[in-house]
């Protein structure tokens, strides 16, 4: 009962914005400021996040109309600041940037702070790195103003790329000061997604359970359950199984089958197979069993896991019965793909292979202990071995057989050795004399 009443009011104002007259819809803007035409796209923008998505045509409407409304208001009407804040407020809610210009163009009065203005029109205009540090500033100086949670919104996004912890910081000013709004629906999403690439698991798991808690039915709620599914999948050790199943716990079945689902085929494709199976085992509980096309999904995401696994002869099996009709065309690609892999797996090797395998051991094995020790009582009567100069500076020793062979069979080595004892011999004589 709680959205019927917005949902009916939405709806009756949207009915009256289109079937009035064009006359009387503009002598109704006229007789309102720009705050209070805000304040109604506010509440409609909230109302979308809250799960009434009937409002989005509403909020293109109100966008609409309040642009007019800013661009042809008297220069007077900005000595109220609250219609300076719904400007400002309006150009960070998705409005037409170019207003924005528009106004600060023509403010001659100084009714806007330029560092406000400067750094929202570099952010619109896809230069926010420019001006992060300013800002920042501003973000935390208009934190207890109307604008303070729109800000901290805008330097969030900014500071992404530069300091993720410092992003996340505003972000949680920005919801904090707007409970309950589309501001703290986009700050927790996106506070989800740092998270998961940060490593941040304990952050992540408390933003979404927050989420779910409070914008399970918002429009953006599939790109949050797509955060989630990877802070799953990526994280697998450091999540405690029961922390998931308490936050799933507050979605409907419908809703919790479709996240298992998801979970269960990203840590299958990722070989995560003990996490694959858990998954989809919750979604098959939630769907009926395998009868139920859904179930039949969980059990092939479950069994595609195993193909990696001693198990690969069941999973194949299972894998073939799984209807055409129950998979998307990806998930029909990516049975194929697990064919082919348990194909290969159970494929019986190759007699020639099998072949060439042992007679490459048994002319390996021709060194024998035998010789080996022979060789190296060879090289503890000789200088060291010789070792050739790899591209990357490293010695690397010749084979010991090789090498003890090209000593053995070559004369110009046996010349070459016994020179050099020889020289060695005459050294040793002349630092003899020079000691005595």
């Amino acid at each position: 009962m709680a959205r019927s009443k917005p949902h009916h009011l939405l709806s009756l104002m949207l009915g009256l914005a289109l079937t009035a007259p064009a006359v009387a819809v503009a002598d109704e803007q006229e007789d309102l400021a720009p705050y209070k035409m805000l304040r109604s796209l506010q509440f409609v923008q909230d109302s979308v996040v809250l799960g009434d998505h009937s409002a989005a045509e509403m909020q293109r409407f109100m966008l609409g109309t309040i642009d007019q409304r800013l661009r042809s208001v008297d220069a007077s009407v900005y000595d109220d600041d609250r219609n300076v804040d719904a400007a400002l407020v309006y150009a960070m809610s998705g409005g037409n940037p170019a207003t924005l210009e528009y106004l600060v163009s023509r403010d001659v009065n100084g009714y806007f702070d330029n560092r406000v203005t400067d750094v929202l029109r570099k952010y619109l205009s896809g230069k926010g790195l420019l001006v992060a540090k300013t800002l920042v500033e501003t973000a935390n100086e208009y934190r207890d103003k109307k604008i303070g949670p729109y800000l901290s919104l805008v330097g969030g996004n900014v500071m992404v790329a530069r300091s993720p912890l410092e992003a996340l910081k505003l972000y949680d000013q920005a919801r904090l000061s707007a409970p309950g709004t589309i501001v703290e629906e986009a700050a927790l999403r996106r506070s989800v997604a740092i998270s998961v690439e940060a490593g941040l698991v304990d952050k992540g798991m408390a933003y979404s359970q927050r989420y779910v808690r409070r914008f399970l039915h918002s429009p953006y709620a599939s790109q949050f359950a797509d955060l989630f599914v990877k802070l799953i999948v990526d994280h697998e050790h450091d999540v405690k199984p029961e922390d998931v199943v308490s936050i799933l716990g507050f979605m409907d079945d419908a809703r919790q089958r479709e996240v298992y689902l998801r979970i269960a085929r990203a840590a299958g494709i990722a070989g995560k197979v003990e996490l694959a199976k858990t998954a989809a085992e919750h979604a098959q509980t939630l769907s009926g069993g395998d009868t139920d096309p859904l179930g039949a999904l969980a059990s092939f995401y479950g069994n595609m896991a195993s193909v990696s696994t001693p198990d690969v002869d069941s999973a194949a099996q299972h894998i073939g019965k799984v209807a055409d009709g129950d998979l998307s065309d990806r998930d029909k690609a990516l049975r194929a793909a697990a064919r082919s892999v348990a194909e290969q797996v159970l494929k019986a090797p190759d007699p020639a292979s099998l072949t060439q395998a042992k007679d490459s051991t048994s002319s390996n094995e021709e060194n024998t202990s035998e010789q080996a020790a022979v060789t190296t009582d060879a090289e503890s009567q000789s200088p060291t071995a010789p070792s050739e100069v790899v591209d990357d500076g490293a010695a690397q020793a010749l084979p010991a057989d090789s090498s003890q062979g090209q000593q053995n069979a070559d004369p110009a080595y046996k010349s070459f050795m016994a020179a050099s004892r020889s020289k060695l011999d005459d050294i040793d004589k002349l630092l003899s004399q020079e000691s005595n």
